[in-house]
């Protein structure tokens, strides 16, 4: 009976830790809830202004005090903004030249990881510093070089204009290594031996098994060369060519402080990216949990 009792009263602390301890770890995970869905209204208010704005009519979006609810939700904003804008031939140069930089950037950064990675060659190091330094360099130092290389090409107001400059992505070229780096050497050997030249061996192997990290790679610069608005502002000058971020420049400028048809123009730009995220974020989390950006 002894035995019995200490060893009963053994366990009565060890659960009252646990308790204390599971305890302690609601309390943690609540606290964190709280302050993860305060930062979320606080992103989310701006948009929710943004939307709100663009649905009132135009002489209520200054009036002091400010109301979310207007005397009546009204569309006229977005029809004047299609009718006196170039919107739909802005829609259209994002869509072309976001779409061919995304292809072309997975093509050549999946390729230049599996040099990185796979090829032995001298000076791979080197290479891979560079790309390194890359990723360091605030790209806003190269755009003088740029646009006077663009110039020299003729190549100032074409959408190739746009897009070469932004071909080079070394966070691209890292993350595909990275998870590259991951696969293992056993599958290459193997094709190899079957008589796989390096080109199959990437092509049939090497991206089949990438798909989430092309996926999140292809998601994540679309993304931000849809909103890239530096680089195509300096090299596009033609109506007939500038993109979303840029028309939407000259849009406020023209509309001076007619709030409702800037912010319908903001919404209008941001559609296809909301679409993006909301079909494609599964892509994006398995992409970022698979490419192996730890050792």
């Amino acid at each position: 009976m002894a035995t019995f009792s200490a060893e009963q009263a053994q366990i009565v602390p060890e659960r009252a830790a646990r308790r204390g301890r599971a305890l302690k770890s609601r309390l943690a995970n609540g606290g964190a809830l709280i302050l993860l869905i305060i930062l979320a209204l606080i992103w989310l208010l701006p948009l929710l202004w943004t939307v709100d704005t663009a649905f009132k009519p135009e002489g209520e979006t200054t009036i002091i005090p400010i109301s979310w609810i207007p005397s009546h939700f009204t569309l006229d904003a977005f029809a004047l903004t299609f009718s006196s804008t170039s919107l739909p031939r802005w829609y259209l140069n994002s869509v072309i030249t976001s779409g061919l930089l995304t292809i072309f950037t997975v093509v050549l950064a999946s390729m230049a990881a599996f040099a990185l990675s796979r090829v032995p060659f001298r000076g791979r190091n080197i290479m891979l510093w560079a790309v390194l330094a890359g990723i360091m360099i605030p790209g806003t130092i190269l755009v003088v070089p740029l646009f006077t290389e663009m110039q020299s090409l003729g190549l100032v107001d074409t959408y190739w204009g746009i897009i070469l400059p932004q071909l080079a992505s070394p966070i691209a070229v890292f993350i595909f290594k990275q998870f590259f780096d991951g696969i293992p050497s056993e599958l290459e050997e193997a094709a190899i031996i079957d008589g796989a030249t390096r080109w199959r061996v990437y092509w049939q192997i090497w991206m089949p098994l990438s798909r989430a990290v092309i996926a999140a790679v292809a998601i994540f610069v679309f993304v931000v060369s849809w909103n890239n608005f530096l680089w195509p502002f300096i090299v596009i000058t033609n109506n007939d060519t500038m993109t979303i971020p840029v028309g939407l420049a000259t849009v406020q400028t023209s509309y001076g402080l007619r709030y409702a048809q800037i912010m319908a123009s903001a919404v209008l730009a941001g559609i296809p990216v909301l679409i993006v995220f909301l079909f494609f974020q599964r892509q994006i989390v398995q992409g970022i949990a698979g490419t192996g950006l730890k050792e």
